[in-house]
């Protein structure tokens, strides 16, 4: 249990995890801003990769003593190895089809990059399918090796992604590593660590891969872009809940050595697995309408919740302790497993609950980490190189990601999650109507618009008299910014504001998109839609890129954008808002703003764009109609 070469080996893997995650890091930090939507959907196809681990565990308990036990393993390593596969299946679908809309033109050297890409394939494959002519330390060695081959592939492919006219070969070489390396486990499964028993003859195995194949290809054909958030969201708890199985199985010696390390990162797994899970699934509730958008808080909220972050360390713990003093006491130790599965499931309910809808681009990143490291965490439980590696990659991505979104709403992620900067009510002196609540969405007028669809048509605000006509001024406008937001994704829009672009352009005018880091609901969002819309990416500028350019523009369109253009951000002090980043929209001199109303956004804080005194032109209502009306009226 404790010999040098299991040392050693728990040693390799440890290192492996830290190598892949600082790897993985600097890797994805060079990933462009508007691939990061892209980049998340890939990390959740990677995450996946859990599969490796739960057809290993399911194989392992499918050979067990009793029938009971067996059955029992078949149906929940079957579900674990479905979940996880739905992630590899759908998440790089509908990556390359993210990626197809926005790296449209064929890259170069691209076929020699797809030759050598087959070459390398097959030449592995080959290797692979000899595995039966070495001897057990052949077998075990050529694993190794081959499981860093598919690592540093997939390595590879993400450093494709921060080339985006690479970006779709990135995501298919690392698709071609994960089909390889199911692959290489099915074969392998007989000179496993700990497990003698392979995986060809266990058919539970093969029915979740199916079912996760078609589940996740399904998916990803159906899904749209407006709903990417909330899709990536599921995906991350669909990983967190194949960790979950998995660490559970490791935690009862399935799959798994019984040693101190295994049991430690089994529980590990399983907890974090679950706080994933749940908290995902709230997430992509919020993200869908099916539960409220604004945060909600329970009597004692913050007390509960602290008080199932400690269960569940404590449950942790005791469990560590009876494993490693091999307590025969089965009752005890199941009623242990029970409390640290409760105490997560609830940390994780409880602290999804809390946060706003404005806030989860931050959420979502983060959970899009957990779901990583838990299949990381996983992997050293069942001494899987490549789940481990992988799992460290996906983990990194997520914490970019978390501190890019942190850093562009100026917030910390403890306050965040906390709650504390989520519905915090906007002081007299920054609002001429402080919100008691502040609404979940990015900006209000989104929020009105979700109304529409669940509630009678609510009458927009009427915007101040302006003079007639004002479509007109942008015919010789030569340069023109527009500014896109929440409000215009939920208006479903993009596609009007490319036939606007298109006018002006034809008009001699030169258009650019300006983009917030935590404009939507996840990084990346509205490059997306923009893209699905055919906007050229090379149109899509960064906050600070763009940012000086605003006091030269002819004019700025601003659709359904609130509090990421208020330049209260620099004066509102102790509101959400104060101190983020924001677009510097008021420094044009004119403004045409298309919002549902005039209320102030998920800050609280009013935005004093709306009663500038010149320049500022307002067309109140549903974006996409206004806009249609708008473009009607240019030529009048």
């Amino acid at each position: 249990m404790f010999g040098l070469a299991t040392i050693t080996f728990q040693l390799i893997l440890v290192g492996v995890f830290a190598v892949a995650t600082i790897v993985g890091y600097l890797l994805i930090n060079k990933v462009p801003p508007t691939l990061h939507t892209p980049l998340m959907s890939g990390m959740n196809a990677l995450s996946g990769v859990t599969v490796l681990g739960a057809m290993t565990a399911t194989a392992a308990g499918f050979y067990g003593d009793t029938p009971a036990g067996r059955i029992t393993v078949s149906i929940l390593g079957a579900l674990a190895v479905a979940l996880a596969m739905v992630n590899v299946a759908g998440g790089f679908a509908v990556t390359d089809r993210m990626l197809s809309m926005i790296a449209k033109n064929r890259a170069k050297g691209q076929c020699a990059i797809y030759t050598a890409l087959v070459v390398a394939a097959c030449a592995i494959l080959a290797v692979i399918f000899c595995f039966t002519k070495f001897s057990t330390s052949g077998i075990h060695t050529a694993y190794i090796i081959l499981s860093a081959v598919l690592s540093c592939g997939i390595l590879g492919g993400i450093a494709l992604m921060s080339k985006i006219a690479y970006s779709k070969i990135g995501n298919r070489i690392s698709a071609v590593c994960m089909l390889i390396a199911i692959i290489l486990t099915v074969v392998y499964s007989g000179g496993n660590v700990f497990t003698g028993n392979s995986i060809c003859a266990v058919w539970p195995v093969f029915a979740g891969l199916a079912a996760g194949l078609i589940t996740g290809l399904v998916l990803a054909a159906k899904v749209s872009m407006l709903q990417m958030p909330q899709m990536v969201a599921l995906f991350n708890g669909l990983g967190g809940g194949a960790s979950a199985l998995v660490g559970a199985f490791a935690m009862f010696g399935i799959g798994a050595g019984l040693g101190y390390f295994e049991k430690t990162t089994a529980s590990l797994a399983f907890a974090i697995g679950m706080v994933t899970l749940l908290g995902s699934l709230v997430a992509a509730g919020k993200l869908h309408r099916i539960l409220p958008q604004k945060p909600v808080i329970i009597k004692n909220h913050g007390f509960r919740q602290i008080a199932s972050a400690i269960t569940m360390i404590a449950a942790i713990v005791i469990y560590i302790i009876f494993a490693s003093a091999e307590v025969s006491d089965q009752t005890a130790m199941i009623i242990d497993f029970i409390a640290i599965a409760l105490s997560a499931i609830t940390f994780g309910l409880l602290f999804s609950l809390k946060v706003g809808g404005a806030d989860m681009p931050i959420t979502i990143s983060l959970l899009n980490s957990l779901s990583g490291v838990a299949g990381a965490i996983a992997g050293l439980a069942i001494g899987d190189l490549l789940l481990v590696a992988v799992g460290g990659i996906v983990g990194a991505s997520g914490l970019l990601l978390t501190q890019i979104m942190c850093k562009a709403m100026n917030r910390s992620l403890v306050a965040i999650l906390s709650g504390k900067t989520t519905a915090a009510p906007a002081p007299e002196a920054t609002a001429a109507q402080p919100a008691p609540e502040a609404p979940a969405a990015e900006c209000v007028e989104a929020e009105e618009e979700i109304k529409e669809e669940i509630a009678p048509e609510p009458e927009a605000e009427t915007a101040p008299a302006v003079e007639e006509n004002p479509a007109p001024k942008l015919k010789g406008a030569k340069e023109v910014i527009i500014v896109p937001g929440y409000g215009m994704a939920i208006a479903q829009a993009q596609h009007t504001v490319k036939r606007l672009a298109d006018k002006l352009v034809a008009g001699g005018t030169k258009v650019k998109y300006a983009v917030h880091p935590v404009a939507g609901r996840m990084p990346g969002h509205m490059n997306v839609l923009l893209c699905e819309a055919d906007v050229d990416y090379e149109d899509l500028y960064e906050m600070d890129n763009i940012n000086p350019e605003f006091k030269d523009a002819d004019a700025t369109i601003v659709i359904g954008a609130n509090d990421v253009t208020n330049p209260a951000a620099s004066t509102a002090v102790g509101t959400p808002i104060y101190g983020m980043p924001v677009l510097n929209v008021n420094d044009c001199k004119n403004i045409f703003v298309f919002n549902f109303d005039l209320k102030p956004g998920y800050a609280g804080v009013e935005n004093p764009i709306y009663t500038r005194k010149e320049g500022v032109h307002l067309y109140l209502g549903n974006a996409a109609e206004t806009l249609a009306k708008f473009i009607e009226d240019m030529d009048r």
